[in-house]
């Protein structure tokens, strides 16, 4: 049976699980194909209390096989608080029993105790797995005005 635990940042077997799921999605294609920095690894579970995050673990009895990444934004248009999906992933033996969707499920009503307007996520163009559970749960590509065109995700990294 899945279980589906908030993360408390104060809690050592939290912390560990979180680094131990974030490094595996990393690690796999989706996630870039690089382990994390020994920075990353060392420092992140101080770094996610600082922050507004919210961390979402998916137990199978002891053993930590999911993770969900969020972060508090607020959209100037319904002037209202939304919550953006940092990171989900699911360890490649637990894949295809639903554990994403009990993640989404969680965090959504979290995103509803807190009156926010939306969920927010981005995910890679080829990863279809990952993109059929998103529209499975409710995400859609986002646009304005079908004439304005889709929203891309783009960056600069400094």
């Amino acid at each position: 049976m899945i279980t589906i635990t908030r993360a408390d940042y104060h809690d050592p077997q939290h912390g560990y699980d979180i680094v131990r799921l974030l490094d595996a999605y990393a690690r796999d294609p989706m996630g870039g194909g690089q382990p994390l920095s020994t920075f990353t690894r060392e420092h992140l579970i101080a770094r996610l209390a600082q922050y507004e995050a919210i961390s979402l673990l998916a137990y199978d009895g002891e053993q930590a096989v999911g993770l969900l990444n969020a972060f508090t934004g607020f959209s100037t248009f319904a002037c209202r608080p939304l919550i953006n999906i940092h990171d989900l992933a699911v360890l490649p033996d637990y894949r295809g029993r639903g554990i994403s969707l009990q993640l989404l499920s969680e965090i959504e009503y979290i995103a509803r105790e807190r009156n926010c307007c939306k969920l927010t996520l981005e995910v890679l163009s080829n990863n279809t797995i990952a993109a059929k559970a998103y529209k499975t749960f409710g995400f859609s590509g986002y646009e304005l005005a079908p004439e304005a065109g889709r929203a891309e995700f783009w960056e600069k990294k400094i």
